[in-house]
């Protein structure tokens, strides 16, 4: 957190927050109010002010008040870098995945350090040779859909130098699985 925002938070502590103004959508482009956010200083301060509560509402601190993020698909989104790691849209490298989920949308979500985060869709085809069966074995397209089906083996995705198993989860229990909220409300 920038400390200008620090000294706000001490100089008025009581501002009221906000709900519904600013949303993430599953590319990763900032919205206010459905437009999205072109300002690059803009966008990089939301990021460098960008948290969870306790209660797994992901706002950015604007000085003193809080701007709850409305979530289109997960809290980060990720994408490959030219190395081959990953990053979230706010440019944080991630070197580690703990869990690999994918919902009924079809959104590849992954469990990092930072937290639970979708692939960006454009990145998608770049990770199929990653999905492999439970012998190592890479994917041709039918077997991939008939394993995602249910219907074949189990998937495995190898990302970061970490092998996980693929598993598969509703896209509407995905946010109390993975402990964020997609839409916050006030309390």
């Amino acid at each position: 957190m920038d400390d200008a925002v620090r000294a706000a938070l001490t100089r008025w502590p009581n501002v009221p927050a906000v709900f519904g103004w600013l949303s993430l959508d599953r590319r990763g482009i900032w919205r206010l109010r459905g437009d999205p956010i072109r300002h690059v200083g803009t966008r990089e301060f939301i990021q460098r002010n960008y948290a969870a509560d306790e209660q797994g509402r992901w706002y950015f601190q604007n000085g003193p008040q809080r701007v709850y993020v409305t979530l289109e698909v997960a809290p980060w989104v990720l994408r490959i870098r030219p190395d081959h790691n990953l990053e979230t849209h706010a440019g944080q490298c991630v070197d580690r995945v703990e869990a690999a989920w994918l919902d009924s949308d079809g959104h590849l979500i992954l469990v990092t350090p930072c937290g639970p985060g979708v692939m960006d869709d454009r990145d998608l085809p770049a990770l199929l040779d990653a999905l492999t069966d439970i012998q190592g074995r890479v994917f041709d397209e039918s077997a991939l859909l008939s394993a995602l089906a249910g219907a074949g083996p189990a998937l495995q995705l190898t990302l970061c130098g970490h092998t996980l198993p693929l598993r598969t989860i509703a896209a509407a229990d995905l946010p109390a699985q993975l402990g964020f909220i997609r839409s916050p409300q006030p309390q």
